[in-house]
């Protein structure tokens, strides 16, 4: 595989955006039949998964005449107007302004929900911990409450891979049933258990009011509209290796996480959507284990060899072991597979940053 800087001294990019998105058009194609005139209303739709739903929603709308409509909550259309105009101006969307928490609700019938409002910031769980939990439960209650008086058919959510709390350095792989969970005394642990109390919501208002609500644990993820300068080890390794920098691991490196691609991800928020079976929870993740020190060796290697130095500092991360999901029972239920490598995810990331800020 080339790396970026013999790519990028070409002009015939080997990827585009548009090939992600006829992947992921072409692996969803049991999903949009059962869209067909939908009416969504979709929380967080302006973050880095919510633009990768709205990317393939208006692409699918587009190919498919599907006539969808979706109504999208956005703290500041305004300045995603700026960011995605062609997904702000489609006029297939609708974005209102509003905090998730206590949104004015939305008139009009919506068919389906996707709930995806969450602000995963590190500084925000650091420091203001009980905003973070507030931010997590009491708008998943808003969202849910909103499903129930609109008799929404479907709804998704988005949890994550946090429920797990840490996992034993032990187990290569944490699978749905496993019910380890973080210290609920730990402050640091506020987006965590904010996200164990949303997924009760989720099977409280499935039992008393019969929403159907499909429960997507997310873990770590790669691709084009991923922010490169957060708390994310991955996306900076990628900014710096762009700029030619050596990369950094300031702790030890031995953490391992692992890494889904964005197209891979919105195929399999799809098929949940219309799909997964109601309150049963999936991983949504990649199973292959990477350590962070590997992780920087590759992102070099991929990138333009760069290099990498291991610093050695105590690791003060919530999480100092392994984050990896077993993905086997969404293989077996919904025959979903990783389709993106590891080394082609970290590519396309910085390909898309690299020609984005050519084009800015």
């Amino acid at each position: 595989m080339q790396t970026l800087n013999q790519i990028t001294t070409t002009n015939q990019p080997p990827w585009s955006l548009q090939q992600d998105l006829n992947d992921v058009l072409q692996q969803t194609a049991l999903v949009w039949p059962k869209l067909q005139g939908a009416q969504l209303f979709i929380t967080g739709g302006t973050g880095f998964i919510g633009c990768w739903l709205l990317e393939s929603l208006r692409y699918a709308d587009k190919y498919h005449n599907l006539g969808v409509q979706a109504t999208i909550l956005t703290r500041d259309a305004h300045a995603f107007a700026i960011k995605a105009p062609h997904l702000a101006n489609y006029s297939g969307f609708h974005f209102i302004n509003g905090d998730v928490r206590n949104f004015e609700k939305p008139s009009g019938r919506f068919t389906h929900l996707i709930h995806a409002a969450t602000d995963a910031s590190a500084d925000l769980n650091e420091n203001y911990p009980l905003q973070m939990f507030d931010t997590v439960v009491e708008g998943t209650r808003r969202a849910l409450d909103f499903a129930v008086e609109n008799a929404v058919d479907r709804v998704l959510f988005l949890s994550s891979g946090a429920v797990y709390g840490q996992q034993p350095w032990e187990m290569e792989r944490v699978t749905e049933s496993w019910t380890g969970a973080p210290s609920c005394v730990d402050p640091r642990a506020s987006y965590a258990e904010g996200k164990r109390a949303a997924e009760m919501l989720c099977a409280l208002y499935g039992k008393q009011f019969g929403l159907k609500i499909a429960i997507a644990r997310v873990f770590a993820l790669l691709g084009p509209y991923l922010s490169l300068d957060i708390h994310f080890a991955a996306g900076n390794f990628i900014r710096d290796a762009i700029q030619g920098k050596q990369i950094i691991v300031k702790g030890n490196g031995l953490p391992c996480r692992s890494y889904l691609y964005a197209s891979d991800l919105t195929v399999w928020l799809w098929h949940m959507l219309v799909r997964a079976e109601p309150g049963k929870p999936y991983n949504v993740g990649s199973d292959e284990s990477v350590s962070i020190r590997e992780l920087a060796e590759k992102v070099s290697d991929t990138l333009g060899n760069v290099g990498y130095k291991v610093l050695g500092a105590p690791d003060i991360g919530w999480n100092l072991g392994r984050y990896v999901p077993e993905t086997s029972l969404i293989h077996r239920d919904l025959g979903l597979h990783k389709t993106v490598p590891l080394d082609e995810a970290i590519l396309r990331t910085a390909l898309w940053h690299q020609w984005k800020g050519k084009n800015s």
